[in-house]
C-alpha cells in the first residue's frame, strides 16, 4: 500500500516558470474574467482554492531551478505546455529531451490553422499530446462542439492523446464547456482517439468512472489534485478495475509545489500493483514515451 521509493516518476503537467509571479500563463483567460478579484488580486486565476502556491524568488535559471525540483523527487520526466516564446522551454526541448515532453495548448477556435500548427509541431519538435482548456477558450467551446473535431481527428492521425480539463473549472468561468457527459460523445465518435481528463471532472467522479469502464481510450489524470483530495471514486476505481486507467499529473509551479504533492502521497491508500502503473507505466504506455 505505500508508496514504493525507487520508481522514476513521470509527470503530466509540470510547468517552467518563466517569471516570478507567471502572470504570462494567464493572459489568454483575462476578457472571461468577470469578478475584480480575479482579475485584480489574484496571482493565478484559482488562487482561491490553493494555500501554497510556490514562490519563485531570487532564480537566476528557472530550468535549473525546475530541474533540481525534479530531481528531488525522482521525476524522471515531465510533461510540459509548449511554448515557443519561452527560453526556458525552448532550451528544455534542446539541451534535455531525455527529461521533457510537450503538449500544446490547442485552441479550437483557430479552425484548420490549428490543425497546421498542431502537424507542424509534432514534426518539428515531437509535441506527445494536444491539450485543451475548454471553459478558458474566448469564446468557449464545449468538449463535443464539432469545432474540436479536426483537431480529434489530427490526433488520432498522429496517434497523440488529447488531455482535457473537465469538471467544473477552478477560474470563475462558466462550467458547462467541461461537463464530464459531453465526453461521451467524443469517445463514441472517436474510438481511436486517446481522451485524457485534467483537473479532477470533479463533481462528476463517478460518472468519469462510468465512462472510462464503457471506453477503452478514456483516462484520468490527478493535475491540479493535493493527493490527499484525490476523489474516492478515482481512488476506488484504481484499485479495482481502473489501474491502467489512472496517471499522475501534478500541478507544479501553477498551484502546488512538488514538496506538498509528495509530502502527501505516501498517504493515498493505491494497492501495491497500481503504483507503478499510476506513477510511470500507464503515461509510458499512453502517450507513446521511450524509456
Amino acid at each position: 500500500m505505500a508508496m514504493p521509493s525507487d520508481i522514476k516518476i513521470v509527470d503530466l503537467m509540470l510547468g517552467i516558470p518563466m517569471s516570478e509571479d507567471n502572470q504570462e500563463w494567464y493572459e489568454f483567460i483575462k476578457p472571461l474574467l468577470m469578478d475584480n478579484e480575479s482579475r485584480e488580486m489574484f496571482k493565478m486565476p484559482a488562487q482561491y482554492m490553493f494555500k501554497d502556491i510556490p514562490q519563485i524568488e531570487g532564480q537566476n535559471d528557472y530550468l535549473a531551478y525546475t530541474l533540481a525540483q525534479m530531481d528531488k523527487h525522482k521525476i524522471a520526466k515531465a510533461m510540459v505546455g509548449f511554448n515557443p516564446h519561452s527560453e526556458a522551454t525552448m532550451r528544455a526541448h534542446r539541451e534535455y529531451q531525455d527529461r521533457f515532453i510537450f503538449d500544446y495548448p490547442a485552441n479550437a477556435n483557430l479552425g484548420m490553422e490549428e490543425v497546421k500548427n498542431i502537424k507542424r509541431l509534432h514534426s518539428e519538435f515531437d509535441i506527445k499530446a494536444v491539450s485543451a482548456f475548454p471553459s478558458g477558450l474566448c469564446p468557449q467551446v464545449p468538449i463535443n462542439d464539432k469545432k474540436w473535431y479536426p483537431i480529434y481527428a489530427a490526433c488520432c492521425e498522429l496517434d497523440i492523446p488529447f488531455v482535457c480539463c473537465a469538471g467544473v473549472p477552478g477560474p470563475r468561468l462558466p462550467m458547462g464547456p467541461q461537463k464530464v457527459e459531453l465526453i461521451d460523445e467524443v469517445c463514441w465518435f472517436f474510438p481511436e482517439l486517446k481522451f485524457v481528463m485534467r483537473h479532477g471532472a470533479e463533481p462528476w467522479t463517478a460518472l468519469a468512472v462510468k465512462l472510462m469502464l464503457k471506453y477503452p481510450n478514456l483516462y484520468y489524470s490527478t493535475s491540479a489534485f493535493a493527493p490527499k483530495h484525490y476523489p474516492k471514486d478515482i481512488i476506488n476505481y484504481a484499485n479495482t478495475r481502473g489501474a491502467d486507467k489512472i496517471l499522475y499529473a501534478g500541478y507544479f509551479p501553477m498551484g502546488l509545489s512538488l514538496d506538498r504533492i509528495f509530502s502527501d502521497m505516501g498517504n493515498v491508500p493505491f494497492n501495491d500493483e497500481v503504483w507503478p502503473k499510476f506513477l510511470r507505466e500507464n503515461a509510458l504506455r499512453v502517450f507513446n514515451i521511450e524509456e
